[in-house]
């Protein structure tokens, strides 16, 4: 949904065209402290979750995942790796700082969730589902870059009530809370999910939904220039910047964006 409503042509060069896409450091670290805490969560109980017990975990993930499809492509040198391995560390102890992970309930970590909602199948995952004291939900989104601007942060917001909704329809709960941890800062933001926020979500996944429909129907996939395309995959194929969007076939089945 956001990636259709950031720019439609980059929409269907990855939805459709299914054009890969290379290898980001920035997304590679983002996937290295979800691993980390996943399995802080996951493989440690409650009592056991210390700032070691968390350094392990990273060091783990990252040798799950330095030889994995994920970093394929990316070359570090040695001081490289160690660079990116300490800045990853710096986020798992923005974590920390965050709250103590031996307080956590966790009901689940990387959640996968589904749900018909207005005749569309959605999905999603969540980083982490908790279990409050009393017995409510909160759903937990790890975020590894800057906090937003405000306007940036109701979007934010607004992605992570998709999660509260599918709880809803799954689990027959509704979450109390929906929480994302900016962990650089460390920051907190989170807000409860009303029955206006999310009726105005299930509003807006319809909406979106017709227009990709539409788009499809007609073949209209037209850019939306913005600060976004300095961090597009797709830029060289984008008519905006003088790029044939026509050349998606090939590059697809070749396996290449570029």
């Amino acid at each position: 949904m956001s990636k259709f409503t950031d720019c439609a042509l980059a929409f269907r060069f990855s939805a459709i065209d299914r054009l890969p896409e290379p290898p980001s450091p920035h997304l590679l670290k983002g996937t290295l402290v979800h691993g980390a805490l996943e399995r802080l969560f996951w493989e440690l109980p409650r009592g056991g979750r210390s700032a070691a017990a968390a350094r392990k975990a990273l060091d783990a993930a990252w040798e799950a995942l330095e030889n994995g499809p994920e970093a394929e492509g990316l070359e570090f040198s040695s001081d490289e790796r160690e660079a990116f391995v300490r800045d990853a560390w710096v986020l798992v102890e923005g974590y920390l700082k965050l709250e103590d992970p031996d307080t956590v309930d966790a009901a689940g970590v990387e959640l996968l969730l589904e749900a018909e909602v207005g005749g569309v199948m959605l999905r999603g995952i969540i980083d982490r589902l908790d279990v409050t004291p009393g017995g409510d939900l909160v759903v937990v989104d790890y975020k590894t870059g800057r906090v937003p601007s405000e306007i940036q942060e109701r979007h934010r917001l607004g992605g992570v009530h998709f999660y509260a909704l599918l709880c809803e329809k799954v689990l027959g709960v509704r979450p109390a809370l929906v929480r994302l941890m900016y962990l650089r800062e460390p920051l907190v933001i989170e807000t409860a999910p009303s029955d206006q926020a999310l009726r105005g979500l299930k509003q807006r996944t319809a909406a979106v939904w017709a227009a990709i429909e539409r788009s499809c129907a007609a073949e209209d996939f037209r850019p939306k220039p913005g600060p976004l395309c300095d961090w597009c995959s797709f830029r060289s194929l984008c008519p905006a910047f003088g790029g044939d969007p026509s050349l998606a076939g090939d590059l697809a089945a070749a396996g290449t964006s570029r």
